[in-house]
C-alpha cells in the first residue's frame, strides 16, 4: 500500500525495570506479565443446551526477573525481609523501549513482594554468566502504551 506507515513490533530485549526504593536495574529476562480470570459455569435447572459462562476470580501471575549477579545486594535484601517476617511491599514498572531507547510502553505492578529468589547454578566447566532470579508476587498489573 502506497503511503501507509509501517507499524513494526517492538523488540523484547530492550527494557528496564524500576522498583520503588531499588535503583533501576538491567535484567536479561522478564516473564510472567499475564493475568487470568477464572470461568464459572452456571446453569439453571430449566435451561437446556449448555451453561452460561461468568467471570470469576482474577489472578495476576508472578513476575520473574533474571539478571547477571553483581555485588549489589538490593534484591537479596528485599527478599530477606520476607524471610525475616517483615514483608516490604513495593510497586514497580517494566519499561519497554524503542530502538532509540525512548519509552514506548509500561507494565506497572502494585504491592509486589519477593516470593522467591534463586541464585546461579555453579559449574566449574562452564564459562556462562552467573544469573540470579527474583520472582515477585503482586496484586495488580496495568499496561500503558504511548
Amino acid at each position: 500500500m502506497a503511503g501507509s506507515a509501517r507499524n513494526d513490533p517492538y523488540k523484547v530485549f530492550n527494557f528496564i525495570v524500576e522498583i520503588d526504593g531499588i535503583a533501576a536495574a538491567g535484567f536479561t529476562e522478564c516473564s510472567g506479565l499475564s493475568t487470568t480470570t477464572d470461568v464459572i459455569e452456571y446453569r439453571e435447572g430449566n435451561e437446556r443446551g449448555g451453561t452460561r459462562k461468568l467471570p470469576g476470580l482474577t489472578k495476576f501471575n508472578n513476575i520473574v526477573l533474571k539478571r547477571g549477579m553483581t555485588r549489589s545486594r538490593d534484591l537479596w535484601n528485599w527478599r530477606k525481609t520476607v524471610i525475616d517476617g517483615a514483608v516490604e511491599r513495593k510497586s514497580g514498572v517494566i519499561v519497554l523501549l524503542a530502538d532509540d531507547h525512548t519509552p514506548v510502553g509500561r507494565f506497572r505492578f502494585r504491592n509486589g513482594w519477593p516470593a522467591k529468589w534463586e541464585g546461579p547454578a555453579l559449574n566449574a566447566k562452564s564459562s556462562e554468566v552467573a544469573i540470579e532470579s527474583l520472582e515477585i508476587a503482586h496484586e495488580g498489573l496495568d499496561v500503558e502504551f504511548e
